[in-house]
């Protein structure tokens, strides 16, 4: 299995509410062995060494899922902007612009968001697919 598979199924697991669940009642354990460990540093040290472990690890399966996922995105993204006849291609390439030049592009792209007429725009769930198309060609 690669690495990246791995983090992707972990990631899906570790966000179940049966995961978490079976954290709580490790943690309600924990505490109530607590008095039969007479509360001691061992007692204390288990935990706090088995929830940093946890949490380290958890920071790099996070980062690798959130990489692949962003990196899917923006695969998507620049394929529906590269299909759309009248986008702008030019914002096909953002990531080599320094964060000064993208804040300055967002501007103007909401400049042209508030000069739409939001009359002629209506719910997306009442326009046809050739309304709606045209909507985004504009």
């Amino acid at each position: 299995m690669k690495f990246a598979q791995f983090c992707q199924w972990l990631a899906n697991h570790a966000g179940k509410p049966s995961t978490f669940l079976i954290a709580v009642v490790l943690i309600a354990i924990w505490a109530a062995s607590g008095p039969w460990f007479h509360y001691n540093d061992t007692w204390q040290l288990i935990v706090n060494t088995s929830t940093t472990i946890i949490t380290f690890l958890m920071v790099f399966l996070i980062q690798n899922t959130q990489n692949r996922d962003n990196d899917i995105i923006h695969v998507k993204l620049d394929e529906l902007i590269r299909a759309t006849k009248s986008a702008e291609q030019s914002v096909l390439d953002l990531e080599a612009l320094d964060n000064r030049e993208i804040h300055k592009l967002r501007k103007q792209y909401q400049a042209m968001g508030s000069e739409c007429d939001p009359q002629h725009q209506a719910p997306a769930e009442h326009q046809t697919d050739d309304v709606a198309r045209d909507n985004l060609q504009r």
